[in-house]
């Protein structure tokens, strides 16, 4: 598969700035692969389509405020500084992206907040983007890590192009999130409510959680033609053994098992038995999905509609087929469904 492939021309309108007003509402495309039928629903609809014992399976990654606006030392010029991970807790090292890059060097200090409550110096060039900076804080760790969040800024995609709401810290998060790590949001996962959750408990279906702290690699722009030269940046993944047990189980009885996001999916196929069951894990994943691909533990899917020549599209192409996608995400077009984080979603039977 080649990268061109996956260009197709979106309407900037078509991008949601906002989420729908409640979860399970946003709307649903039910993609048959099989018959190639195309079904019109609401979220909530997903109901209908699972029966008892049968498992989905989903990411309690929790995203953290990553986003940091600051100010450099001497010259006060405005700085975005993006955090990606902890490197060292007892140093306050943190693995940083910053913007704009051309102007921070090491050495370099960056101050935050009010009477800049925060400093931080830059200690390390990793990529031409990429910073290690050290914090500076006499505080002990809980405070620093207060602090930190305190300032920090809900980090949704810039594609989404408008500032951060009060609103977001909430909604972009799952109702199910967990444990912290992830500077995006497993978005699949969002348009699950309490109330639908308790509903397809009721309905006899069962949950597996996994974890995959998404970074931002989910977003880097892909810049070769050739898609096996594409290298993915390495995502860290935690599958438990009750996880295992769930999915396992599910397979052995023929339950149907589905994958509530292209997070979920890579996670799946990054840990799986010559046999084909899934293994429990702990550490990290640069698996890159694309077509043909060969997918061992999920029957069914859960995705957003992706934006053009995205890793994302291509995990999904792989999953439904690159044809039959590719005209549902026209039809998807045509009829205005949204696109994006905050977009409407599709479910691949």
């Amino acid at each position: 598969m080649k990268l061109s492939q996956y260009r197709y021309n979106l309407p900037e309108n078509l991008i949601s700035k906002y989420p729908s007003g409640n979860r399970d509402e946003s709307r649903l495309m039910v993609l048959d692969r099989k018959t190639g039928k195309v079904d019109h629903k609401v979220f909530k609809d997903v109901l209908g389509f699972f029966v008892d014992k049968d498992v989905l399976v989903f990411n309690n990654t929790k995203v953290f405020p990553a986003r940091l606006f600051g100010n450099k030392e001497k010259t006060g010029a405005e700085i975005e500084v993006f955090l990606l991970r902890e490197l060292n807790r007892e140093q306050r090292l943190w693995d940083v992206l910053v913007d704009p890059a051309r102007k921070i060097r090491i050495g370099n200090k960056l101050y935050f907040g009010e009477e800049d409550v925060l400093v931080a110096e830059v200690i390390d060039n990793t990529t031409s983007r990429g910073r290690t900076l050290r914090f500076l804080y006499d505080g002990d760790y809980d405070d620093f890590k207060k602090t930190l969040y305190r300032l920090g800024k809900t980090p949704l995609p810039k594609f989404i192009q408008r500032s951060v709401e009060p609103e977001d810290r909430e909604r972009y998060q799952t109702v199910f999130a967990k444990h912290e790590g992830a500077v995006a949001a497993p978005t699949a996962g969002m348009h699950f409510s309490k109330q639908l959750l308790k509903r397809l408990e009721i309905k006899g279906c069962e949950f597996s959680f996994i974890t995959l702290h998404v970074g931002l690699g989910n977003f880097r722009t892909v810049d070769v033609e050739d898609l096996t030269k594409h290298k993915m940046d390495s995502e860290r993944i935690i599958i438990p053994d009750e996880a295992t047990q769930v999915v396992n189980e599910a397979k052995e009885r023929k339950s149907k098992i589905c994958a509530v996001g292209t997070t979920v999916m890579r996670t799946l196929e990054s840990s799986v038995s010559t046999a084909g069951h899934l293994k429990p894990f702990d550490g990290w994943t640069n698996k890159f999905i694309f077509p043909p691909y060969k997918f061992r533990i999920a029957d069914m899917m859960i995705s957003n509609f992706h934006l053009p020549v995205s890793t994302l599209l291509m995990m999904v192409s792989a999953f439904a087929g690159y044809d039959f996608l590719m005209d549902c995400y026209q039809i998807a077009i045509k009829e205005k469904y949204r696109f994006g984080t905050y977009g409407d979603a599709m479910l691949i039977v």
